[in-house]
């Protein structure tokens, strides 16, 4: 732990999200046969109805990859996008009944995998450090 100082906020980050993204996939993503991108799509979709050009900024992925994450979900029955919209060429997508379902069952096992990941710190650095981390990107 001394030597945290000497190394970069991004590489530690990136250790972190690397441990992070790993225990959930094996534990929880998997056997639900879901991959990464499309657990972050479901978790961007439950807070309001997006775009795919939204969701792709978000995500940082290509449009293209974006518009395959969803179709892959909408083949699964967890998204759905009108067939048409009144203005504009925007489809948004939204999280089905058996989407929010997915979403609620996951939930709680992706928090399970977290804590296996954090398991060096207490439950108020943990809190600490997500009050952290939302300080960092908010007005982003």
């Amino acid at each position: 732990m001394e030597g945290f100082r000497d190394e970069p906020l991004g590489y530690l980050l990136h250790r972190v999200t690397a441990a992070l993204r790993a225990e959930v996939a094996a534990a929880v993503l998997e056997p639900s046969e879901l991959a990464g991108p499309e657990y972050l799509c479901l978790r961007m979709l439950a807070q309001f109805p997006k775009s795919n050009a939204q969701l792709a900024r978000e995500a940082q992925v290509s449009p293209q990859a974006m518009n395959k994450v969803v179709r892959g979900l909408q083949d699964r029955g967890l998204v759905t996008r009108p067939a048409t919209v009144p203005s504009g060429r925007s489809l948004p997508a939204t999280l089905t009944r058996e989407g929010v379902t997915m979403l609620a069952r996951l939930d709680p096992e992706v928090a399970k995998a977290e804590d296996r990941v954090l398991a060096g710190l207490d439950q108020r650095d943990r809190r600490e450090l997500r009050r952290l981390l939302v300080a960092a990107i908010a007005d982003r």
